[in-house]
């Protein structure tokens, strides 16, 4: 019968990881599997629950860590995410405490800020996007590397 409920966990899982694509449920199906072989080669439930929680959580840490870096190449930041490193250039004077400063990106006007409240960025200087806090953009100044 235990069998039966690792395969039924097996493919549960592996359907899950299917449907979503996101690297969630994959490790615990290969903790399904060991169990299952396990449990067909007559294993208790204890060994059977042990070896699967063992090889989940090895594989959630060993593996995971690489499968990211390398599946997810590809992927493609959004939104602000794709602005954080960005070099653009002050259009409004920065000035943190009397809470001005605007830049620039891709044709949208956003709200900038110093990454120091003491520092005042002059338009027209570039900067470099380091950050963003709600919808205004945190910069420092850019300083091309030689």
């Amino acid at each position: 019968m235990e069998a039966v409920f690792w395969l039924v966990a097996l493919a549960v899982l592996v359907l899950i990881e299917i449907i979503t694509l996101g690297l969630t449920t994959i490790w615990f199906a290969g903790g399904a599997l060991i169990a299952f072989l396990a449990s067909c080669l007559g294993a208790s439930l204890f060994v059977q629950i042990v070896l699967f929680v063992i090889v989940s959580l090895a594989m959630l840490f060993f593996t995971r860590p690489v499968a990211v870096k390398y599946l997810n190449k590809k992927r493609v930041k959004t939104n602000y995410e794709g602005l954080i490193g960005k070099v653009v250039k002050i259009t409004q004077r920065v000035d943190n405490y009397n809470q001005t400063g605007a830049a620039m990106v891709n044709g949208t006007e956003w709200t900038v800020r110093s990454v120091s409240d003491d520092v005042i960025i002059e338009s027209g200087t570039k900067v470099k996007i380091v950050n963003i806090s709600g919808v205004k953009l945190i910069v420092e100044e850019y300083r091309e590397e030689l």
